[in-house]
């Protein structure tokens, strides 16, 4: 099977839609999906890649051409099917997505959705805070349920920006989330993330700053302590507009 999958690599060509390169590949598009949707209504999660070919591009990397469908990350529904490419870079630096998908919840449902969030998380009379969420029986605490949501959300900007061609994430439990309260509108969160890294089976702890308001991009900057002290940002618009997030209260990392 490797030899298969590295002959694959080398010249391109139908994959698997099993293979768990192809599996990697749709995941990377949906972590970018998520990130730039900065929607916790609009989450999704892999359903099944139902065809994948790839093909290497001399001095660009191994592109995916990837058709999946995909379930609501939190209630596991049938969320639509979607179309992405996705270019691993010969250099280190993020993979390139272009993804479009149909939907099942019309957008008015998705902003719906945010907006009862965003209220629910204003409404409280005092920060929220929590740990462990989800707990080790795989539940989660109704009123800790915005906080991950959002922690999904941020998650995803880190998973897609560290992922490779052989390395994938998935997002494992928010260690801990704290609420920062702010004069304008927007919701800020610290927290300290736990990642799943593919194939090496290792746990890598990442503490996140989040900002989020209905109707704007979402803004991350992270640490993960296996990355020697560098720090990221992002923004749903890709500017990295995230400036400052860290400093207006300073970084308690």
């Amino acid at each position: 099977m490797y030899s298969l999958l590295k002959k694959n690599r080398e010249g391109g060509g139908e994959l698997s839609p099993g293979s768990p390169a192809a599996a990697g590949a749709a995941r990377v598009a949906l972590h970018h999906l998520n990130f730039q949707a900065g929607s916790p209504g609009a989450l999704r999660a892999l359903g099944q890649v139902r065809k994948a070919t790839l093909k290497s591009i001399p001095d660009s990397g191994h592109k995916y051409y990837l058709q999946f469908t995909t379930e609501d990350y939190r209630t596991g529904e049938n969320a639509g099917s979607c179309l992405a490419t996705v270019l691993y870079p010969k250099t280190k630096s993020p993979p390139v997505v272009n993804i479009k998908c149909t939907d099942t919840k019309d957008q008015k449902q998705i902003q719906e959705e945010d907006n009862r969030l965003y209220q629910k998380i204003r409404s409280q009379t005092k920060p929220i805070i929590g740990n462990n969420i989800p707990d080790s029986y795989g539940n989660i605490e109704p009123a800790l349920e915005p906080a991950w949501a959002l922690a999904v959300a941020g998650s995803s900007y880190m998973m897609w920006e560290k992922s490779a061609e052989n390395l994938g994430y998935f997002m494992a439990q928010v260690k801990s989330a704290k609420q920062w309260i702010r004069k304008d509108d927007f919701i800020e969160f610290d927290y300290t993330v736990l990642l799943h890294e593919i194939p090496t089976q290792e746990i890598v702890s990442c503490h996140m700053r989040l900002t989020w308001l209905p109707g704007h991009a979402l803004k991350v900057k992270y640490f993960c302590s296996s990355e020697n002290q560098r720090l990221e940002d992002g923004s749903g618009m890709e500017s990295g507009s995230a400036a400052g997030i860290l400093d207006e209260r300073g970084a308690n990392f």
